[in-house]
């Protein structure tokens, strides 16, 4: 046979091939179109699905990790949100530094390619800042009774001032809580003008007493001193504030009668302080009581603020006894002569120490044999500084 006859016999034994017996079977084709059926109503819910639910099913862990923020395993499609804590509904500030804006509780966090807009629509901080406690009212002006009326005068020592003579003035300060030495003091030929603590026991019989025995009365209020030591119970002290320092006075001018004034005992650190001074001196001022400043320091504001009130003051000019001996006592009574002859009037401090007590007992029956005139100490301020 030759080729060409061969070449026309192969199509024809391709056509005569015959499929798998399987194949051919009638039940077995109709399984296949059924399933063929079934794959394709699959593939048509799939893409239906997944067009109208596959925005919750992404989603879902977002919300769970807003919720739960220990889940570890979010979507890899959608990065996790950053969980946020609950908060309450508003924030107060307390003040300014700690100004909060106040807003609402928020929904749960979108994915994190919002969040630059949702920073930008936040409200603008609001700071509350704390107001400022209420001043307190005015107080009105200091009206203290004037000429006779006021309490200084009534309670003076009466005494004569010869006319063109230098009047001295000897106030003996801590009088009361040594006793014995305190009235040995009192027991002087004077008149003298004894300042009196007001802590001393049984004040009111020991100042009666002696201003029974002609000598004048005055009250030495405690305040604090620039140097280590202790001015006694309830002084008078820069760190109290006004209130404060107001109490304590009035109890110690409560605590006896019939004195002209206060000077201060101790005191450096508090009479140098114009602010902590201010209300005491007011407070003597409205009762029409005098001011002795003691000079414990040359920064005292005492006469300067007394000037300012208009009322009674003056300024002691000699120590006594800073040196405890008659020999030395004597020398500044010396120098206190030479102060009255050179201004017309002195005032002399002291202590009822013995040294003071010896002196002054040998010093006051001559004192007016020198030409000099022994007074209390409004007299001075009567005469002087009459500025209430």
């Amino acid at each position: 046979m030759d080729i060409v006859t061969m070449a026309r016999k192969a199509p024809s034994k391709a056509r005569k091939t015959s499929l798998p017996p399987f194949l051919s079977n009638p039940f077995v084709l109709a399984l296949a179109a059924v399933a063929a059926v079934f794959a394709v109503a699959m593939g048509v819910a799939t893409l239906t699905g997944g067009r109208s639910g596959g925005g919750t099913a992404q989603q879902a862990p977002v919300q769970q990790a807003v919720v739960q923020p220990t889940v570890s395993s979010p979507s890899p499609s959608v990065p996790a949100a950053k969980p946020e804590p609950s908060a309450p509904a508003q924030h107060v500030a307390e003040g300014p530094e700690h100004a909060i804006p106040g807003k609402p509780v928020q929904a749960p966090v979108q994915a994190p390619a919002q969040a630059p807009a949702q920073a930008e629509a936040r409200p603008p901080v609001t700071t509350v800042a704390m107001l400022p406690p209420p001043a307190p009212p005015a107080q009105p002006p200091v009206q203290a009774p004037s000429g006779n009326a006021a309490l200084w005068r009534k309670n003076a020592l009466p005494t004569e001032v010869p006319a063109g003579k230098p009047i001295i003035a000897i106030v003996i300060d801590d009088m009361g809580l040594d006793r014995k030495r305190s009235a040995r003091m009192a027991g002087l030929h004077g008149p003298l003008t004894l300042s009196w603590l007001p802590y001393a026991r049984d004040l009111s019989a020991q100042s009666k007493a002696a201003r029974a025995n002609g000598h004048e009365l005055m009250l030495h209020m405690p305040m604090e001193p620039s140097v280590k030591a202790d001015p006694g119970p309830n002084a008078l002290l820069v760190s109290l504030d006004k209130g404060e320092v107001v109490k304590r006075f009035r109890a110690a001018l409560d605590s006896f009668d019939g004195y002209v004034g206060v000077n201060n005992h101790m005191g450096s650190r508090f009479t140098a302080d114009r602010a902590a001074l201010a209300p005491v001196l007011a407070e003597l001022h409205r009762r029409g009581l005098l001011w002795l400043d003691s000079r414990t320091t040359p920064n005292s504001a005492g006469i300067g603020l007394a000037q300012e009130l208009k009322m009674p003051w003056v300024g002691r000019d000699i120590f006594l006894d800073n040196q405890e001996t008659v020999a030395a006592v004597k020398a500044q009574l010396a120098k206190t002569e030479q102060v009255a002859k050179r201004q017309g009037y002195a005032v002399a401090i002291g202590h009822p120490h013995d040294a003071t007590i010896e002196a002054l007992a040998s010093w006051l029956p001559d004192v007016q044999k020198r030409g000099f005139v022994l007074v209390p100490v409004s007299a001075v301020v009567r005469t002087h500084h009459a500025g209430g």
